[in-house]
Formats: C-alpha cells, structure tokens, sequence
C-alpha cells in the first residue's frame, strides 16, 4: 500500500528498496473471490491505509509485511469498498510478522493476522489454499485487489479488481529464490499490497510485494509453510 513517490527503482535482492505494489492495471470488476479481505491499517497519524489480503482460516488473513500498522483490523465479504458497513469488519488481535523478512529487499514480505473473533463462512466468505513446495511451478495466474486502476487517476479503485498474469522467469536466480516475477505493466500496483497471486488448482502461491516499471514481484508462500503452519497451528 506504500507508494514511494512516482519513482520506479530496480529492486535487486542483495540491495535497493523496492517500490510497493500498486494498481490493478488492464484489470477487471471482479466477480466472486469470496476470499479477499480488505485490510485497514490504523497509522500514528490516526488516517487510515489500506492492503489487501485474503482469508486462511475462520480466524487467520494473510497480507504482506511491508504493510505494516500499530494495529489492524479486516473486511471480509467487500466488493465495493464504500460499503464497508455491509461487511464483517473484525479487528485483528495480533500480528505475526515473518521473522526473517527484509524491508529493503522485500524479500519474506509476509505477514499473519489473527482476528479477535472468527468469521462467519458463507457464500461471500470463504477461504482459500496455500501453495506447498511439492505443488508445480505456476504459470497462469490472476490476482484482485482495490488498488489503483490506469483509469483511476491517482485514487484506489473503491470496486474489487481482477486481472490475468503469467509468471515469467525472473532476471537474477536470487531474485527466483524469493519472488514470482510477472513482466508487464499489467497486473498490482499501489494498493493491491499484500493480495494473493493465485494460479493453478485455486491456490494461493504469492503475495503482492513490489514492482519496477517492466516487473512485478510476488513473495513466495510455499517455501514458508512450516513458519505460516506453526503460527497458525499454535493460536
């Protein structure tokens, strides 16, 4: 959700910060994606931002690190955004950072949210699958998010978008270590931080980290797994 001025900087594993995900470009209205949680974010200045995220468990979102806040609370079952009161709004009672994530990289850019109180499953809340490192390499992807669109001029988008990808290699074998990379412009941008890359069989195999102005990053879920299983198996 952070937007670091209109500056694209190469994001290289070993150095440079990295320009936060953005807007879904060349996207859709979604439809469905009962999964997708909008994540408000609570900052000093007592304005609050945005990421998104999507649901684990009845009482588990995932999001991206780098959206970090002093506290945080979801909306579970949102299409339009400026109908938040038709959604179950939960605040989040603790927030699990992944302890070996890189603010400057962004690699490991995952983050675990515990709700203070499960949510209701229904047909518009629902949660999804992970990834796990014995499922194949994904190649046809989609991702959603409230973020902005190239027709949006500046602002997010406050209906839920959707938009196609294709995972490509990435330039650099370090940068494949950590990322899914997607060549383009279409795809997240400012906003969509912390929404889930899903790809075959309707699983979750990224987050929404970064992009430069020719690739977008995605952090990779499965080779978390045993880190996202202990926290959440533990609460």
């Amino acid at each position: 959700m952070h937007l670091c001025g209109t500056l694209l900087l190469i994001l290289i594993i070993a150095a440079h910060d990295a320009v936060h995900a953005g807007r879904i470009y060349g996207g859709r209205k979604a439809h469905g994606r009962p999964y997708m949680a909008l994540v408000e974010r609570h900052m000093g200045d007592g304005k609050p931002k945005y990421c998104g995220g999507f649901l684990l468990r009845d009482n588990f979102v995932m999001t991206a690190a780098h959206c970090s806040a002093s506290s945080y609370s979801v909306f579970l079952g949102i299409h339009d955004a400026l109908k938040k009161s038709e959604a179950q709004h939960i605040s989040v009672e603790k927030a699990f950072m992944n302890p070996i994530y890189d603010d400057k990289t962004l690699k490991n850019d995952l983050l675990l949210l515990k709700l203070s109180s499960k949510a209701k499953l229904n047909s518009k809340v629902a949660c999804i699958s992970l990834a796990r490192p014995e499922d194949e390499e994904p190649k046809d992807c989609s991702l959603a998010g409230w973020g902005r669109t190239e027709h949006s001029k500046g602002y997010n988008s406050h209906t839920l978008m959707e938009v196609n990808v294709s995972v490509s290699q990435c330039e650099s074998p370090k940068q494949g270590d950590y990322f899914y990379c997607v060549n383009g412009k279409k795809g997240g941008q400012s906003g969509d931080s912390g929404g889930p890359l899903v790809c075959e069989k309707e699983k979750v195999y990224g987050v929404v980290s970064g992009r430069t102005e020719a690739v977008q990053y995605y952090s990779k879920i499965p080779i978390h797994q045993k880190w996202i299983n202990r926290i959440m198996n533990s609460q």
